[in-house]
């Protein structure tokens, strides 16, 4: 199986998203985390939920977790107002590494290790030409481990 035969539409958002959105996205779809493309359209970064719940947390609490006892639930209760008139873009890590991109042709297996070795839940597919980057579409992590444990169960035990 190639790639291209993983692959499935899979709900992107860019750099210039609004991030309250994207996070309504996540937590309403249970994505393992968000395909940001950039402003070409081109794969830029994944955005996994926790890095989404990271910036909802104020950065004293984060250095000291201790505090987070401290803040009553009335606060609490409106972290997510820290998302409100930002960007996706705002929310990435200033290390976010580029998203694990697969070539159409790579097998399943190609693509398991890509996504091992980067530990990412989603690996874009596309096609790269002199135009850019063209997404075909999303392998998830649970997708790809469906479709080869249904591999298994088509193999006969002798």
């Amino acid at each position: 199986m190639r790639a291209r035969d993983l692959a499935v539409e899979y709900r992107t958002v860019s750099v210039d998203s609004d991030a309250l959105d994207a996070a309504r996205l996540m937590a309403e779809h249970k994505l393992p985390g968000l395909l940001v493309l950039d402003e070409h359209g081109e794969p830029k970064a994944i955005l996994p939920p926790s890095q989404m719940i990271k910036v909802l947390v104020p950065a004293y609490v984060i250095e000291d977790p201790t505090l987070a006892a401290v803040v009553d639930e009335k606060h609490a209760d409106r972290l997510c107002q820290a998302l409100v008139g930002r960007r996706v873009g705002d929310c990435l890590s200033h290390k976010a590494a580029p998203p694990p991109i697969a070539d159409p042709d790579d097998t399943a297996l190609e693509v398991a290790a890509l996504m091992a070795q980067v530990r990412s839940p989603l690996v874009a597919v596309a096609e790269k030409d002199k135009a850019g980057t063209h997404l075909l579409g999303v392998i998830t992590a649970s997708h790809l481990l469906h479709e080869l444990l249904g591999a298994v169960g088509a193999v006969s035990p002798e």
